[in-house]
């Protein structure tokens, strides 16, 4: 994963070296440990987080005591952009991770005098938006092998986008996390990967998957085409 800060990953090319110095005296870096919380679910949000190093989980506790979890966050985004007084969801590392804090008012502040941030914030927004709705769609239809084996390319693409990603795909969260954003049980998800990989599609290895063929298959060239692998 990258370890340049995140003002810089997110910011790309789109700043000029001292817009960009701007932009990063604005935020305040630090670290935290796995399973640690950056933020919760009804905290007051009068700050604004990205992520610089390793991957973190946003999640909504449901009233059953389960929880749903939106998206797994990659160095260079930001961890929601919470647009009420409020976090409408809670952010907690997966592993180490680099984390920078915005002032929510100062923030809003320099994207009064930087059409560059306002335009990639609003690109950013744009982005998280079909990612919630591919994964509303994938929730919704299909067996749970369309459900994995999509998720499992679009995680590549996604990690792709952000480093270089050899024939491993790097797995960092734990299988129940796979299982509670896609809808699914821990035992489904693992059946699944199981089967995948009997049929040649994967490749199971430590902290990871081979897409050994999975890319090629029905189950992510269309998910309504037969032959289908059972639930």
């Amino acid at each position: 994963m990258p370890r340049a800060l995140f003002s810089a990953l997110f910011c790309g090319e789109t700043f000029d070296t001292e817009e960009l110095r701007e932009f990063q005296k604005l935020a305040v870096n630090y670290r935290l440990g796995a399973g640690e919380t950056i933020f919760s679910e009804g905290e007051l949000a009068d700050s604004v987080f990205g992520l610089s190093r390793g991957v973190v989980r946003l999640y909504k506790a449901l009233p059953d005591g389960r929880r749903q979890i939106l998206t797994f966050a990659l160095p260079g985004e930001f961890l929601g952009l919470a647009l009420a007084n409020r976090h409408s969801a809670s952010a907690e590392a997966i592993g180490e991770v680099a984390v920078c804090r915005f002032s929510r008012v100062e923030l809003r502040k320099f994207g009064q005098s930087s059409p560059n941030l306002v335009r990639l914030l609003l690109e950013f927004t744009a982005r998280q938006l079909e990612l919630t709705q591919d994964q509303l769609l994938l929730i919704s239809k299909g067996t749970a092998a369309e459900k994995v084996a999509t998720f499992l390319v679009d995680w590549r693409s996604r990690l792709l986008r952000v480093t270089a990603v050899s024939e491993r795909v790097p797995l960092p969260m734990p299988r129940q996390d796979i299982a509670d954003f896609l809808g699914l049980t821990l035992e489904t998800v693992s059946r699944t990967l199981t089967k995948l990989e009997q049929r040649n599609a994967i490749r199971i290895v430590p902290k990871g998957v081979l897409l050994t063929g999975l890319e090629q298959t029905s189950l992510v060239l269309a998910r309504a085409c037969e032959p289908h692998i059972p639930n």
